[in-house]
């Protein structure tokens, strides 16, 4: 068997990036005198885009999720969004885990915005290993959709591939393209890891390059 093509998720898989994400929210909010959202109700948001994530905080701030003023919102969010990764970090073990599995071809598939992905990815040193991205903007679909993570095969033209990825989200889009996930525990998910359907499911990223192993023999 060739070596398996690995698709990883962004946001809540490679990197834990809410702390970002929570505070160019309230910025954003701020900057319109709304009120300000905790760390646990929009950490509970992330996953399906920022145009998904701000209705949730519109609708958290009792408003409606739609219309100019979340227009605005989501202009003025991606401006910030764009550099925003002074407070988000590798989860531990990702870099070494991404250099064991280098061998195999890799690519991303996440709904934060191309721009983004790509600044946060060269912010740490690891955009080189991604030839493919594609981003919540990158097509009109978005993840639970499985249009963008067929893309990410598509543009990767390799045999075998394994998603991976850490939500709801994820394992919707897995399983939407008929392609096996490999799910990390330590991100936004909130259902219990077992109902999701994973091929496999892991805690550490230290362990990442043993599985890939094992699935490849």
């Amino acid at each position: 068997m060739p070596e398996p093509g690995l698709v990883f998720d962004l946001d809540g898989t490679l990197i834990d990036s809410a702390p970002d994400i929570h505070a160019a929210v309230n910025h954003v909010f701020a900057m319109h005198s709304l009120s300000p959202l905790s760390f646990a109700q929009v950490r509970g948001f992330i996953g399906n885009g920022v145009g998904v994530l701000l209705e949730r905080c519109l609708a958290a701030n009792g408003l409606p999720p739609d219309g100019a003023l979340h227009a605005r919102l989501s202009e003025d969010f991606i401006e910030i969004y764009e550099t925003a990764y002074t407070l988000t970090s590798l989860y531990p073990g990702v870099e070494a885990a991404l250099t064991a599995v280098s061998s195999h071809p890799m690519a991303i598939c996440t709904n934060k915005p191309e721009g983004s992905t790509r600044s946060v990815l060269q912010h740490f040193g690891i955009l080189q290993r991604f030839p493919v991205i594609v981003g919540g903007d990158t097509l009109p679909q978005r993840k639970p959709d499985p249009a963008p993570l067929q893309e990410a095969i598509r543009r990767l033209d390799h045999g075998p591939v394994f998603f991976v990825g850490d939500s709801e989200v994820d394992a919707e889009t897995a399983r939407r393209a008929g392609v096996p996930l490999l799910l990390f525990t330590g991100g936004y998910r909130k259902a219990a890891p077992e109902t999701l359907g994973a091929e496999v499911i892991f805690d550490d990223w230290r362990d990442f390059a043993e599985i890939v192993s094992k699935l490849r023999s």
